[in-house]
């Protein structure tokens, strides 16, 4: 049985090495759930394995490990704060311990007690963006800096997939007017304006916009097993749920629109 100091130095070793630190069933009992505890440890759950078939896991692994590492440089980093992760088939005995039944779930087990129900992350509400990890952890931590309440400041790789979509875009444009340079009339052509308004409508209407904030996940198990492409809640949604009602929206704006003609054509006959 290791002493409090003992486990201490080994999870700040392991931490220093890789900020997320894998665990297994005994590792878990050893430096989680052991006591007294001087630290806090913020676990996920989660199934990375092919044939668990967790679609939202992988992209939800990547932003756990965005928050481990931004802790990790952060000059806050100290050793009353370890980020950990189970996966399912290296501790599915832990899984049933705490009742858990999908994956992935970001849970906060502080230095003092039990876990309460306030840390465990709703991921259905908040989605598990790293922005959104390091907001829960702040709130539920008692780490002191300085005197005052600590946060983490996510540091996220610069993404330049869309600066490069949009030179593509404007080169393709560009490329557009210059073949057609002598014959521009399209560009007054109130059809091509209103698809192009009616795509932008439809985009912002479904929801994509929060998506983007909030990094909900594509889709959900229920505990019975099924999909969920619908949230139960009117705080959240799936990103499945933005394409239904984008879809909803343009058979709605189809229907409409034939209706218009179907009137003219009737008045015209």
């Amino acid at each position: 049985m290791l002493t409090q100091g003992e486990r201490v130095q080994q999870l700040t070793d392991a931490a220093i090495k890789k900020p997320i630190i894998n665990l297994n069933s005994e590792k878990f009992r050893q430096f989680v759930k052991a006591t007294p505890r001087n630290y806090s440890v913020v676990v996920m759950f989660t199934a990375l394995a092919a044939n668990r078939q967790c679609g939202i896991c992988r992209h939800a692994s990547d932003e756990f490990q965005l928050v481990g590492n931004s802790w990790r440089y952060s000059p806050s980093f100290s050793n009353k704060l370890f980020f950990a992760m189970l996966d399912f088939d290296e501790g599915s005995d832990i899984f049933q311990q705490l009742h858990l039944n999908s994956a992935p779930v970001f849970m906060h087990f502080p230095a003092k007690g039990k876990p309460k129900k306030l840390d465990t992350l709703e991921i259905q509400r908040v989605g598990f963006s790293s922005e959104s990890i390091a907001r829960w952890v702040a709130e539920r931590t008692e780490i002191q800096v300085n005197d005052a309440s600590f946060s983490i400041r996510v540091f996220r790789p610069p993404n330049y997939t869309g600066l490069l979509a949009l030179v593509v875009l404007l080169a393709m444009v560009v490329g557009l007017l210059y073949l057609r340079k002598n014959n521009l009339d399209f560009l007054y052509n109130s059809t091509t304006w209103g698809l192009i308004a009616l795509a932008f409508v439809f985009v912002m209407t479904s929801g994509q916009m929060w998506n983007h904030i909030r990094g909900p996940p594509f889709l959900q198990k229920t505990q019975g097993g099924n999909i969920a492409y619908i949230h139960g809640s009117s705080q959240g949604q799936f990103i499945v749920e933005t394409y239904i009602i984008a879809s909803l929206c343009k058979c709605g704006a189809s229907k409409t629109q034939y209706g218009v003609w179907n009137n003219r054509t009737s008045r015209a006959l």
